[in-house]
């Protein structure tokens, strides 16, 4: 490896860096924001809430890793050709392929990333973060109690909470159980505390009533209480047999969907797509990384006409990741159309490639280095 590509690889890198931190941080902003409810108002510890958001950072990653490469390798060629750097380099004899080799590099490297990420990071994080939802859901209940809000904890449980303190303790509370329509009641407490057991959540109530009406002879009873508990029944599920999803299974678990009898088939088109784009999506980056070298090394030099092959690979990458994004949904409900997403992330790769190879020659200079002017 040459000085030039060492020097070229190491400022790719440091763009790649700023690019994808950016977008991370805005994309995890953005999606972090809706969590930022479950501490203001619903008593989640920061804690946990920074565990949820950084579970997201690898699905990130993924998408934002070939963009970034991209951004980093226009940027970096751009300055190159006006440095003259690559004119010198073209001058004595560097192919545009040869100028090319620390992109091809760079990309290569961050295709294997998005792999490592595809096969072992992703699956795991994603399981985690749905695990961890699960436990905010039923474990901690008390999340989800909002003050001046009815909450539904399904199967006809209905619980509403005037007042919330800070040390847990809960005002004003009212729990209408209408799970069996012949035993429905209402609770009213003037004060509780939601507790967790190993049966699952239960609100004590402290200093309140239980009004029924019979549903034969229409009579209205009230039972008074000094203290009452009432179970919510919020472990209707386990993480053993809580359903998991597409992206939180393994590369075999999708291909074997067929087999798993928890799945509908109405969803294999799901589960088989997302195999097929664990394999196919990370090579977006080697795809990109040649649109932006073939436009910039292409052509005759002129600083014009750099914004202008810059804008039309933007666009062409562009047009790449939208078709990529429809073919997917069309194989998922299709699985005839499978054989389109390699056809849609190879194609930019091999268009690339062939302009790079086939690059018009004057005199051994290639005719994007004669100077002209403009």
């Amino acid at each position: 490896m040459t000085p030039f590509d060492r020097n070229v690889i190491r400022q790719l890198g440091i763009g790649i860096v700023f690019v994808t931190a950016g977008l991370t941080g805005v994309l995890w902003l953005s999606q972090s924001l809706r969590f930022v409810d479950l501490i203001v108002n619903r008593g989640l510890g920061t804690g946990t809430f920074f565990h949820l958001i950084m579970l997201l950072l690898p699905d990130f990653l993924v998408v934002i890793l070939p963009v970034a490469v991209f951004v980093a390798v226009l940027f970096t060629y751009a300055r190159l050709l006006n440095d003259r750097e690559a004119v010198v380099l073209a001058a004595v004899g560097v192919s545009p392929l040869g100028l090319a080799k620390p992109a091809l590099v760079t990309a290569a490297a961050a295709t294997a990333a998005a792999y490592a990420l595809y096969f072992t990071v992703i699956p795991a994080a994603h399981r985690t973060f749905k695990e961890l939802q699960w436990d905010i859901r039923y474990n901690y209940s008390h999340v989800l109690l909002e003050e001046g809000a009815f909450a539904d904890f399904g199967k006809g449980i209905t619980v509403y909470v005037r007042e919330r303190s800070s040390d847990g303790s809960l005002r004003g509370i009212l729990v209408h159980d209408a799970r069996d329509r012949a035993d429905t009641y209402t609770l009213m407490a003037e004060r509780g505390a939601l507790v967790q057991t190993d049966e699952g959540a239960r609100v004590v109530l402290f200093n309140g009533s239980r009004q029924q009406v019979d549903e034969e002879s229409n009579k209205f009873s009230i039972l008074y209480f000094d203290r009452y508990a009432f179970d919510l029944d919020q472990r209707r599920q386990t993480p053993a047999n809580r359903f998991r999803e597409a992206r939180e299974r393994s590369l075999s678990e999708l291909f074997d969907v067929r087999n798993d009898p928890g799945v509908p088939e109405r969803d294999y088109g799901k589960f088989i797509v997302e195999a097929h784009r664990r394999l196919t999506a990370p090579v977006a980056s080697v795809g990109f990384t040649l649109i932006g070298v073939a436009a910039l090394l292409t052509g005759r030099f002129r600083r014009s006409g750099q914004l202008r092959a810059s804008l039309v690979a933007i666009a062409l990458v562009t047009a790449f990741a939208m078709a990529s994004l429809a073919i997917e949904n069309v194989a998922a409900r299709n699985l005839a159309f499978l054989p389109l997403m390699y056809a849609g992330i190879l194609l930019p790769a091999a268009g690339g490639l062939f302009v790079l190879l086939h690059q018009p020659q004057l005199g051994g200079l290639p005719a994007r280095f004669r100077m002209t002017e403009g």
